[in-house]
């Protein structure tokens, strides 16, 4: 029996009630809502290091950062470092998005390392096989994929990135309609390369059943990518973006029938404006299904700071109701990034995901702000480092003061108007 089966026929698991404890939520809240599919549990049942996690309605939003292996220079152990480093800033979850190198002892020492749920992204390991075995990933076949994805359900993956609603339909619609900036998801765009060479329809598309199956089996929680993402502003909710979704949609009705949770992987680029539209389109269509956003990040010129741009996305998407934040560092759409702006990501996203929850008003979460607040009113520098979303860097500038500000705040010194007017303020006798 499934986590979502299971949830369905009232089963309080342990997973459940380590969910609710950690979230402050009553057990049953979050039954109710894993059976019906608004809250999923990414946990493999080979998983044994695991600490479970809860995504979706209702809960804390969540972040998740990305690593792996790429080009001639990827280095496991370069990987591993900024797995350590994520971690140690707070993800709620790692993906490793391998694409050559040694892709199986790469994801089996996430899976050791990581106490957090962990994703991979089979397609592109399948073509990386491919093209070493058959002298181009074009020709990869079906089979091939689909042992791929069994193999990495079966090392204990707990979430499965799957492009599984990029049809042809899809593809000719945004060959039709013209985009400024055609393909950005790199899963997505080797995918469509491959149906576009073989002039086949996508098999993730056909043989959905199969990936239902390997999921089942595993327990794993279905990721459904979009390949049709929009890679800049003018392509947000485009026809093809919203074509794919409503297939997405479709497959998610389909996962939750055979007892396999699902969640839906969300845009790229949006305009401020279009955030609150994008969501809601997403929670209706795909049956309120978790979101797990790129982001987004809300302008194209950002280049160097996409970690900004996309924390200011994150924060509006998740006010209304994007529940997983997918990080973006400061070398998005440049590079790849190193250990300093791996940690730098994942805490931008964790400051945009408290954002959100804040303006949801999620119960409990504003006495954080409130906490810190008090002790910024008593000047109490140890505190406040403490309280911090990252207190090594509070604690790194607050050493850099003078002694002479010791004592008052850090722009006034002693001279601090926060304590003059407290003192004050807090001064009840009257004359």
């Amino acid at each position: 029996m499934t986590r979502l089966e299971s949830a369905l026929q009232g089963e309080l698991t342990p997973e459940i009630e380590q969910v609710a404890a950690r979230e402050g939520v009553k057990p049953e809240f979050v039954r109710e809502g894993a059976a019906a599919g608004n809250i999923v549990i990414p946990l493999n049942t080979r998983r044994q290091n695991l600490t479970p996690v809860g995504i979706g309605a209702g809960l804390k939003t969540k972040v998740s950062a990305s690593i792996g292996l790429y080009g001639e220079a990827g280095d496991i152990n370069t990987e591993e470092a900024k797995i350590r480093a994520a971690l140690q800033a707070g993800t709620h979850s790692v993906m490793d998005l391998s694409v050559s190198g040694d892709i199986d002892a790469m994801r089996r020492r996430t899976l050791e390392i990581a106490d957090t749920p962990v994703g991979t992204l089979p397609m592109y390991q399948a073509l990386a096989e491919a093209a070493v075995k058959h002298g181009s990933s074009t020709e990869m076949g079906v089979d091939e994929l689909f042992e791929v994805i069994e193999r990495q359900a079966a090392d204990g993956v707990d979430f499965l990135a799957l492009h599984c609603g990029t049809t042809m339909d899809v593809v000719e619609r945004a060959r039709n309609e013209g985009r400024v900036d055609p393909l950005v998801s790199c899963g997505g765009s080797h995918l469509i390369g491959w149906m576009v060479y073989n002039q086949k329809e996508n098999p993730l598309y056909e043989n959905y059943d199969r990936v239902l199956e390997i999921a089942r089996k595993y327990d794993v929680t279905v990721s459904l990518a979009d390949g049709m993402r929009p890679g800049c502003l003018a392509d947000s909710l485009d026809g093809p973006q919203v074509h794919e979704l409503v297939i997405l949609g479709e497959l998610v009705s389909r996962a939750r029938q055979a007892g396999v949770q699902v969640m839906v992987k969300g845009p790229g680029h949006v305009p401020v404006n279009q955030l609150k539209e994008t969501v809601g389109l997403q929670k209706s269509l795909c049956k309120g299904a978790p979101y797990f956003v790129f982001g987004p990040v809300v302008t194209d010129i950002a280049a160097g700071y996409d970690h900004i741009s996309a924390a200011i996305g994150g924060a509006i998407s998740a006010r209304y109701g994007a529940e997983f934040l997918c990080y973006v560092t400061a070398a998005e759409h440049l590079g790849l990034p190193d250990v300093n702006q791996v940690r730098e990501g994942v805490i931008a996203s964790r400051i945009a995901a408290h954002a959100g929850d804040v303006a949801r008003g999620l119960p409990g979460v504003e006495q954080w702000d409130r906490e810190m607040s008090r002790f910024r009113k008593e000047l109490n520098w140890e505190k406040q480092i403490e309280l911090a979303i990252d207190p090594e860097r509070a604690g790194k500038l607050r050493k850099d003061r003078s002694a002479e500000s010791s004592s008052g705040c850090a722009m006034c010194g002693k001279y601090c108007a926060m304590k003059i007017v407290s003192e004050y303020l807090d001064n009840k006798q009257t004359c």
